[in-house]
């Protein structure tokens, strides 16, 4: 079992990590800090510059925490927070990702959970510390204050779509 949570948590953990390097950098495949601006504008967000370093350094810290298995409930509501904002960016587009869908942020947001509840497994700094086990009901708090995060951050930095004025 401690095997199969440490491939979970890597493979997740290093994917979020790495999305959030495509949002600040032109590493991984990403366009630059410009870029990562010019996608949180796009889909109605404030703040710029701000908006996409906030994102991508918690992509980046939560992804790196999750991969080590360090302080895994923290390492998980960060995950949780910033997939509950691009799951509200494609809620749109519907469930499936080949249309754009919110698929992929609403896998990763109950895997970084389950990962909670399982706990970080032996193979992890967590477990070298003497931080395990975590309780269960630690699972229930990350995804509270990760998708409430997530919708407050929506919240507070999308703009509201302009309304054409109606002539009468």
């Amino acid at each position: 079992m401690d095997t199969g949570i440490l491939i979970l948590r890597l493979l997740v953990g290093l994917l979020v990590a790495g999305h959030g390097v495509q949002k600040v950098s032109s590493h991984l495949g990403g366009n630059g800090l410009d870029g990562g601006t010019e996608e949180f504008r796009a889909d109605g967000f404030r703040g710029g510059v701000l908006t996409a370093l906030a994102a991508g350094g918690g992509q980046i810290g939560s992804g790196l925490l999750l991969a080590l298995g360090l302080l895994t409930p923290l390492a998980a509501t960060g995950t949780v927070g910033v997939m509950t904002v691009a799951l509200t960016v494609k809620w749109r587009n519907g469930l499936w990702v080949q249309h754009d869908g919110y698929e992929y942020p609403l896998v990763l947001i109950v895997t970084a959970a389950a990962l909670t509840a399982l706990g970080p497994g032996a193979w992890s700094l967590d477990a070298v510390l003497g931080l395990t086990p975590y309780p269960l009901w630690w699972a229930a708090l990350v995804l509270v204050a990760g998708v409430g995060s997530g919708l407050l951050a929506r919240l507070v930095l999308h703009r509201p779509a302009a309304v054409a004025p109606v002539d009468h």
